[in-house]
């Protein structure tokens, strides 16, 4: 029998197991740390960049500023993974990495990759991220039911981009949302 390219023989059981217990141990040292974070970490440590201090978008994809801190490059490059993502209620809040997101799941997951949180938060624990008002780099807008973020000059949302669309997805807006009824929280130094 061929399988993935190899030829499985009597030993295939053997095979499996010891396969199964190395990917059991490499998934037990991640989880208690003894990987170190740097080889651990699941979100992209680079990608798209334009000069300056504003993010730019160009055809759906967030380009990270030059001159801003790593921890809002990486959550730029991260959110771009969402882009082709649908969204999903509850999304994003068993883990980190899921099928598909809703707004907090997609705010969380930005704020993740960028360093800035541990567990992923619903739109109400979100009222109470971080800082109270808005942020140099980072401002998330929060109230029960909703959340979205301003990283960097774009709009990380899951609501439709036009009035003529009722897809809702994680995507980046150019368009401007009002504030109005939102809590603005911001990360520390960020």
């Amino acid at each position: 029998m061929r399988c993935a390219g190899r030829f499985w023989h009597g030993n295939s059981f053997h095979t499996l197991m010891v396969t199964g217990v190395r990917f059991a141990l490499l998934l037990s040292a991640l989880f208690l740390g003894l990987v170190p974070r740097g080889l651990a970490n699941p979100f992209p440590n680079n990608g798209p960049v334009v000069p300056g201090r504003v993010a730019r978008l160009r055809r759906g994809i967030a380009y990270a500023p030059a001159k801003a801190p790593l921890p809002v490059k990486r959550a730029i490059w991260a959110a771009n993974e969402l882009r082709s993502k649908p969204y999903r209620w509850g999304g994003g809040h068993a883990s980190f990495f899921d099928v598909g997101y809703d707004c907090s799941g997609t705010v969380s997951y930005a704020l993740a990759a960028g360093g800035l949180l541990r567990a992923p938060l619903c739109s109400n624990e979100l009222t109470r991220f971080g800082h109270r008002g808005q942020g140099k780099w980072i401002t998330v807008y929060a109230r029960n039911g909703h959340a979205f973020a301003i990283i960097a000059g774009l709009r990380l949302d899951t609501t439709a981009w036009n009035r003529w669309s009722d897809r809702d997805a994680p995507r980046w807006q150019l368009t401007l949302r009002p504030p109005r009824g939102f809590e603005p929280r911001h990360p520390d130094g960020l």
